[in-house]
């Protein structure tokens, strides 16, 4: 798999992902949903933090929110360009192309959910309360590195109350699959899967 090939399937992928963020936070209300069928719903929620929206903070209490804030955004650009340099060096030593699509599939979504970080609390005014407006007249209150990832992908396959048997959870109400997503976090568990799944032929014995 070329270089080329690489770059185009990163830029379409960018392209959705920026393009059905960009829908949602500019037509949907923070909270709101819409049914396209039992099993699935198009649910604008903002993660402020890594996954499941865990945030730093939550971890070292002795930050701010802010700062944690930041601290990740930071992060994850660092890790996006280690991301970069391997991709790179993946194509330049002729490596297995099922390790390259994968590399690329990861860098691809890394790189979609770091332009919601870095640039969308500058770019967009907040979407609490109401719809929110690219560069509204009236100003953005954001900071460049303070943006929030827009998620708006729910999967709810099945609803109900888990069997009194079960530790921990019996009898408790519960929802597969609860977490709410986007194109570049489809992008990234492709690649993780595709590393996992294809072990032996992306990587060598040596």
């Amino acid at each position: 798999m070329s270089l080329k090939k690489s770059i185009v399937l990163i830029l379409i992928i960018l392209l959705i992902d920026q393009v059905s963020k960009i829908y949602i936070k500019t037509h949907f209300l923070l909270g709101e949903s819409v049914e396209v069928f039992d099993w699935f719903k198009i649910y604008f929620i903002e993660n402020d933090g890594m996954a499941w929206g865990t945030k730093i903070s939550d971890f070292v209490t002795f930050i701010s929110d802010r700062t944690a804030k930041i601290s990740l955004t930071i992060f994850r650009i660092v890790a996006i360009i280690g991301i970069g340099y391997w991709l790179v060096t993946a194509i330049k030593k002729h490596n297995p192309k099922v390790l390259i699509l994968a590399i690329t599939l990861i860098f691809a979504g890394a790189l979609g959910n770091i332009i919601d970080s870095t640039f969308y609390g500058i770019l967009f005014s907040d979407s609490y309360h109401q719809v929110a407006s690219f560069l509204p007249e009236s100003g953005i209150n954001g900071h460049i590195l303070e943006g929030k990832v827009v998620d708006m992908l729910y999967f709810p396959l099945w609803k109900g109350y888990l069997p009194e048997w079960l530790p921990f959870y019996g009898g408790k109400y519960f929802t597969f699959f609860e977490p709410v997503f986007n194109v570049a976090d489809m992008a990234i568990s492709a690649g993780f899967i595709m590393l996992i799944v294809f072990n032996k032929r992306a990587f060598s014995k040596d």
